[in-house]
């Protein structure tokens, strides 16, 4: 009883700390968002990468609490504005240490260009490039820059990319679990670590393939922006790794000197009496939140793993991305009834997810397509598998160089894990009615012959389903998307060359093409149709009458520190994406 009532008070406190706290954090939070910064008249922005940036805003208002809120796409949106800001003199870019996912590098590369175009000098400084993660991608984003600085005494140690996969099928043969999974076709890798010990022949081949292409292109495009030869710039990074007086010596950077000196450097191109303004104070202040009339493109972003369903099923403290199908088919809808809106422009930041989930969402892209209102995707770091499902039928598609998409294909299965847990004196027995296929994804033992031919028979009509729609969407023969499917992955530039994508480029290329689709001229506004969960809309998800007590008490707790609480919270969104069935899902190797 002691304990029963501790454990009550404990809860109680929660709650009160909850019901009140928060919405009082959340009133602070507003009214300091509702007094934008002034913008001094001769600013130089500082723009920090070393904290890791999502694709997109998140839609959920609690997920940047403790953490940065920047995407890449706000970062863009905001240079795009500070180039026609008079205000604003200069930028000074932090590096990060370890590497970037290569189309987020990408499109900022694209938009440290446009932003010197203006007339405007970008200064990136690094303490150290290390290989970790694709390195490379942040040296050319480095390069991108009028100058690039390396501190003194800092490595340079871009040499190359690599990838490790862990497999785990002797450990399983030695424990006693069976993998029971099947994939559509022999490129759709992502179980391969269940089923193998090595790499087969198609999986390496089809990493080294998308690895190769990463590479290149980083290298070629940091060889533009330093006016060197691609095979001069790869042979001295590969002969590294160097510090960064030697880095210098080759001309792989462009001065040594401390954080400091940098800064000093730029105020002193930025003008007399120059501010460092950081790049999210201006981010805040410089947001134009008077809706302008007349015509417009609708802006509709999707991040994360494709789900049934809608954000406020979801943990109202996760910063995991998803894409709810409910809500990105309803932002496509409203987008198709808004008067205004000639165009829309699908942002897809995926490596897939559910089958069903993508098809409700393509279904939208259609629906817009037969309302004359040209939808045009714009692919981030990942439009794969079902990223690229949700893609396929667009009225065009335009990706990085490096992007990740195809991997047109499925997999799915389970794991049997029964032989495994009786060693330990732990059976499992299994009751049905019905058809033997009912009991095929039950953990005690391995599917039967019937069970597991009827699975296969589905498997086929799911990849013969994305099949279809790659092959009406892209205009291709079927034959054709058979050929080049196999749940294989390609970056932006293969897959332009397969017929996959129709351009290489960024969001304001897709803009563009938008625009042209149109016929749309001049400076048209971009309205944004993504769904934004208010603080008090996420609180009243949190505490809804569905599941009001599992939700309050583990929100309680999590406020009280309880690391129980998150497991609790993430468990009741993860269960919509089970691991049985069929799933069209990309690895994601790339970080």
């Amino acid at each position: 009883m002691k304990q029963f009532l501790l454990t009550m008070a404990g809860v109680f406190a929660g709650l009160v700390l909850f019901l009140i706290g928060v919405p009082f954090l959340l009133i602070v939070m507003a009214a300091g968002a509702a007094r934008p910064t002034p913008t001094p008249a001769q600013t130089v922005l500082e723009l920090d990468l070393r904290e890791p940036l999502t694709d997109q805003d998140p839609v959920n208002p609690f997920a940047s609490l403790g953490r940065r809120s920047m995407s890449v796409m706000s970062v863009i949106e905001t240079l795009d504005r500070a180039g026609k800001d008079g205000r604003v003199k200069a930028l000074f870019v932090r590096l990060p240490e370890g590497g970037m996912p290569p189309a987020a590098a990408d499109e900022l590369r694209l938009a440290f260009k446009k932003f010197r175009a203006a007339g405007k000098p970008v200064v990136a400084h690094s303490q150290g490039l290390y290989p970790s993660g694709v390195v490379t991608s942040t040296y050319m984003l480095g390069a991108s820059a009028d100058e690039l600085w390396m501190q003194p005494g800092a490595s340079l140690q871009v040499t190359g990319l690599a990838s490790e996969d862990v497999f785990f099928k002797r450990f399983f043969d030695k424990y006693g679990v069976k993998a029971n999974y099947e994939q559509r076709y022999q490129y759709k890798n992502a179980v391969n670590p269940y089923l193998y010990s090595d790499y087969t022949a198609p999986h390496r081949e089809s990493q080294l393939s998308w690895m190769g292409s990463i590479y290149g292109s980083a290298l070629a495009s940091a060889a533009t922006d330093r006016n060197q030869t691609p095979q001069v710039l790869r042979t001295n990074l590969e002969a590294g790794p160097y510090l960064a007086e030697d880095a210098l010596k080759l001309k792989l950077v462009d001065k040594v000197g401390q954080v400091e000196e940098a800064e000093k450097s730029i105020l002193t191109r930025a003008g007399k009496s120059a501010e460092i303004v950081e790049f999210e104070r201006y981010l805040r202040s410089s947001r134009d939140r008077t809706p302008r009339p007349g015509p417009a493109i609708a802006v509709v972003e999707g991040e994360g793993a494709i789900m049934t369903g809608h954000d406020g099923a979801a943990n109202p403290f996760s910063s995991s991305a998803t894409m709810y199908s409910d809500d990105i088919a309803e932002a496509l809808y409203d987008a198709i009834k808004d008067k205004d809106v000639k165009a829309i422009v699908f942002r897809v930041s995926s490596p897939g997810g559910s089958d069903t989930a993508s098809e409700q969402i393509l279904a939208a892209v259609r629906a817009a397509k037969a309302a004359k209102k040209p939808v045009v995707v714009s692919m981030g770091t990942y439009a794969a598998s079902g990223g690229y499902w949700v893609s396929s039928e667009a009225s065009a598609i335009v990706a990085h160089p490096t992007t990740l998409t195809g991997s047109i294909g499925v997999f799915g299965g389970k794991f049997a894990l029964g032989p495994a847990l009786e060693r330990f004196g732990v059976d499992i027995r299994e009751l049905g009615v019905g058809s033997e296929y009912a009991g095929a994804f039950g953990m005690g033992g391995e599917m039967t012959q019937a069970q597991r031919a009827a699975f296969s028979g589905w498997m086929d009509r799911i990849y013969g389903n994305f099949i279809a729609r790659v092959a009406e969407g892209r205009n291709l023969p079927v034959a054709r998307v058979q050929e080049i499917a196999k749940g294989r992955v390609w970056t932006g530039s293969q897959a332009r060359e397969l017929g996959l994508v129709d351009e290489v480029g960024g969001f304001y290329q897709a803009v563009d093409k938008a625009k042209a689709l149109a016929n749309l001229k001049g400076d048209v506004r971009l309205k944004r149709m993504t769904t934004q969960v208010s603080p008090f809309q996420a609180l009243e998800s949190a505490l809804g009458v569905s599941a009001t007590s599992v939700r309050t008490l583990a929100a309680a707790a999590w406020i009280m520190g309880d690391p129980r609480a998150q497991s609790i919270l993430d468990q009741m969104a993860q269960e919509r994406l089970r691991s049985s069935g069929a799933r069209v899902l990309a690895p994601t190797p790339v970080h």
